[in-house]
């Protein structure tokens, strides 16, 4: 009886401790003028994060999207995001053959009326702790492009201005004296 007491508790403790990480994350979505204009929700999945976005304001067509190395937006370019993420010192672009950076996503595509209502997967990455984790450090940040990410070009995808900026924070607060990548380290081969 004490023994299988004993392996009851066990199998509690265990599942209250796996419950503790996180499995989802709401991000809202801000625009450089500051404006709200939707929300990106994260989910932990088997092999990687899904992203579902909800945004407005955006102009029709296709633009690119990329987890960035900070959790940093600050108007109006949203540079203190950094680079995008690549713990491992990839290539960039969904397309290129050495690529892709664990933060490059498919492109979205806005409606006539300027709305996305859109799924992603970003494969290999995770909410929980570890290097390919969303939620290093401080965390991370969520871009959309003014135009598509062309799949292939270094060092980010011809993707033009940063327009939203969402934080994936963590919630670790320590202070951050890191500076961003420099995504070209790791390339042997950039297109000038």
């Amino acid at each position: 009886m004490r023994l299988r007491l004993g392996f009851l508790l066990s199998i509690v403790l265990l599942v209250s401790c796996q419950s503790t990480a996180e499995t989802t994350k709401t991000v809202d979505m801000y625009n450089t003028s500051g404006d709200m204009v939707g929300t990106a929700r994260l989910l932990e999945q088997p092999d990687g994060v899904q992203i579902k976005l909800k945004l407005e304001g955006l102009t029709p067509g296709f633009h690119g999207v990329h987890v960035h190395e900070y959790a940093k937006c600050k108007a109006p370019d949203f540079k203190t995001a950094g680079n995008h993420l690549d713990p491992e010192g990839k290539e960039h672009g969904l397309m290129h053959p050495d690529g892709a950076h664990l933060g490059d996503l498919p492109n979205i595509e806005a409606d006539a009326g300027g709305l996305v209502d859109a799924e992603l997967m970003l494969p290999g990455a995770t909410l929980k702790e570890g290097k390919m984790s969303l939620l290093r450090g401080e965390g991370t940040s969520l871009i959309v492009d003014e135009t598509q990410d062309d799949g292939v070009s270094q060092p980010s995808g011809n993707t033009g201005a940063r327009i939203l900026c969402g934080e994936i924070k963590s919630g670790n607060k320590s202070e951050s004296t890191e500076s961003p990548t420099d995504p070209t380290e790791f390339n042997e081969k950039q297109e000038e």
